[in-house]
């Protein structure tokens, strides 16, 4: 089984789509997104310093648009998997965005103004309450996100490899710093609020107000929940749980223990790659791991997606059940 993931906010860096330009028709395309997203991608992602992209407004749709541009490049933008198709998607917050294009059950456009009005809303709930995050490194992790739930916080992201990230307020943040859990190292993340907390409420509101006129496709391939790491073949449920997991813990140890229970042994990260494709080194022993940070790693990627998702005519035998044609 084939996993193709995609990264979510933090991953982004400066510059970050300037190789992809040199590639044909990725600059025209981007204008195109530009046009959905109500931001510059190409001028955002080639010239845009630091404090400019880790702009939650800004960031969320650079990462969505880099994902895409990877995965049109290798024939994902949607997958088209034959019978002998053996993969499944899964994308870290907004990176189930990104995830839901590749599935078709978004068509890019869509998912450029999903984004961009995801990024905005959110940037506006971040801006309500002076609110934060922090990562924790060790520690048992259900002792950890009971100790943060005595502190008033959110266990935000519950990540696998030793790794919880704490959300709320400013001050409440200050008191785990003063008291950490046993065991447990502290690294306070540069993003702009709580995300995926009760102060992101707001933003979940403004995507419910439009998710209503959105006509989801009917998904090509299993996609992970954060909510609770099941695999989703309905569109219209995709489509819900997008909504509602602006405001709801990341369960991303889940997802990594959905692709253990398929049999992964294979995992492509799309751009802005590294992040996950650690995490799954750590968590996926001895899956095959191609993170594409640049088009230079597109080659080794296609390689994995001919493999796992061969043309049309082409059997390949399978000794996992394949997760692409399910019901959710």
């Amino acid at each position: 089984m084939l996993a193709i993931l995609a990264p979510g906010q933090g991953a982004q860096t400066p510059g970050q789509l300037r190789p992809w330009l040199e590639l044909d028709g990725v600059e025209s395309r981007l204008r195109w997104w530009s046009a959905a997203a109500g931001l510059d991608l190409v001028d955002i992602g080639c010239e845009a310093p630091a404090e400019t992209i880790r702009d939650t407004a800004v960031a969320q749709p650079l990462i969505v648009a880099n994902g895409l541009l990877a995965a049109e490049q290798l024939g994902l933008l949607p997958a088209a998997p034959a019978g002998g198709a053996r993969a499944v998607v899964a994308g870290h917050s907004v990176g189930e965005i990104t995830g839901a294009a590749i599935t078709g059950s978004l068509t890019p456009e869509s998912a450029l103004l999903f984004v961009g009005l995801r990024g905005r809303a959110m940037a506006e709930a971040s801006a309500r309450t002076p609110t934060g995050m922090t990562a924790l490194l060790g520690g048992d992790p259900d002792e950890v996100a009971a100790a943060l739930e005595g502190m008033g916080l959110t266990a935000a992201n519950r990540n696998g490899a030793g790794q919880i990230v704490a959300a709320g307020t400013l001050e409440d943040l200050a008191k785990l710093a003063d008291s950490p859990p046993p065991k447990t190292k502290l690294r306070p993340l540069s993003v702009a609020g709580a995300f995926h907390t009760h102060h992101m409420a707001s933003a979940g509101d403004a995507l419910r107000a439009v998710a209503g006129g959105i006509r989801p496709g009917a998904p090509v391939l299993g996609q992970l929940s954060n909510a609770d790491g099941a695999a989703v073949h309905d569109g219209a449920d995709l489509l819900t749980r997008l909504v509602t997991q602006v405001a709801a813990p990341v369960r991303w140890d889940l997802c990594l223990a959905a692709m253990r229970e398929a049999g992964v042994t294979a995992v492509i990260e799309l751009p802005p790659a590294g992040t996950l494709a650690g995490i799954a080194r750590r968590e996926l022993r001895g899956a095959k791991i191609v993170a594409v940070k640049t088009p230079a790693d597109l080659d080794a990627a296609r390689e994995l997606v001919a493999e796992y998702l061969p043309p049309a005519g082409v059997a390949v035998p399978t000794q996992t059940e394949s997760l692409v044609g399910e019901t959710s």
